[in-house]
């Protein structure tokens, strides 16, 4: 099992001005950083860096023989501060609404320095970790060979932002406010079509509809696992991508990145729309000719990317199913200054 290993950050400065003092968390999994291709995983709002092995949140995708084979890549993942993960002080929480995705962005770049890593085969990241990933790519155009996005966009829609502000809204003032926030959550995680297939209007009891029930156990489940400041700090990220920030346009950063960008989106994802990712592609497409689509169908909504994972791992394996042996020299001709 790989353990929890940290990086001291004295009078980090964030965006908006304020300086904290933090540890960045992180993960390695796989194979040693110095001698392969290494993956840096940017986890989802509900999750952390651990993303395969005993409770992992991604095991489907990150492993020994899945698409992200720990037998062939390192594979590295930070923890988003504040989520909650590890027994760390987040006394800096409280400040939760200066944070932004370009902010935690940022710390991973500085975290990759203090690590001695400046170049990496693949960053990756589903919704929120996907906003990172976009921040990343364009905070570093170099950084790394391949882009790869997933359920996500470069910015977030007045939707995300409106989605977010209710969320938010709900944590300060409900008296169950994980549990309330997740209720409302799952209706857009998911989609009509989704819940309807689950439950046809069926009863759990006389006077409790299953999707009903179904929703209070995902916010009572929630609320047993997951800190209430974690989840204010998680939904501030998801709030605030925009890689065009104090920039020109998305085009002029976009065209920037040297990195293959490999979109992939869900054509019933109420949250970062099927239809947002397309024009982004188009837009790309414009400017830079290493850009690939893949769509993932299914009726599950955002949640899809952690329930279709076979149709996800069809998705990715044009990233992934490279033939990488261990090279002595991998460092050296791998790795470079920054």
């Amino acid at each position: 099992m790989s353990v929890l290993q940290y990086i001291e950050f004295d009078h980090f400065e964030l965006c908006s001005g304020r300086r904290i003092n933090l540890r960045l968390s992180y993960q390695i999994f796989g194979k040693p950083i110095a001698d392969y291709p290494i993956v840096l995983v940017n986890h989802a709002l509900t999750g952390n860096s651990q993303v395969t092995g005993e409770n992992g949140w991604w095991n489907d995708i990150v492993g020994k023989d899945k698409v992200i084979d720990t037998n062939r890549y390192c594979v590295l993942a930070f923890n988003c501060p504040g989520n909650g993960f590890g027994d760390i002080d987040e006394s800096f929480t409280k400040y939760y609404k200066e944070f932004t995705a370009r902010d935690i962005a940022r710390l991973f770049s500085e975290g990759l320095n203090r690590l001695n890593i400046y170049h990496l085969h693949a960053v990756i990241g589903a919704s929120v970790g996907g906003g990172v990933t976009w921040e990343l790519a364009a905070l570093r155009p170099s950084l790394a060979d391949y882009i790869v996005p997933i359920a996500t966009d470069w910015k977030s829609t007045d939707w995300v932002i409106g989605n977010c502000f209710i969320q938010d809204e709900i944590l300060n003032h409900s008296s169950q406010p994980i549990s309330d926030a997740r209720l409302h959550a799952m209706t857009f995680y998911r989609t009509p079509e989704s819940v309807t297939s689950k439950f046809n209007r069926s009863k759990k009891s006389k006077a409790i509809y299953n999707i009903e029930a179904w929703l209070k156990h995902h916010g009572e489940k929630l609320n047993l696992r997951f800190k209430l400041s974690a989840y204010k700090m998680m939904n501030q990220i998801l709030k605030t991508i925009d890689v065009t920030q104090g920039k020109n346009s998305f085009t002029d950063v976009a065209k920037r990145i040297e990195a293959h960008i490999h979109i992939i989106t869900i054509n019933s994802d109420l949250l970062f729309k099927s239809d947002e990712n397309w024009s982004t592609f188009v837009e790309l497409k414009s400017v830079k000719e290493n850009v690939t689509i893949g769509e993932l169908k299914s009726n599950d909504g955002h949640d899809a990317f952690l329930i279709e994972y076979h149709q996800l791992a069809k998705l990715l394996q044009p990233v992934f199913n490279l033939k990488i042996e261990k090279n002595d020299n991998y460092k050296s001709s791998y790795i470079r200054n920054w």
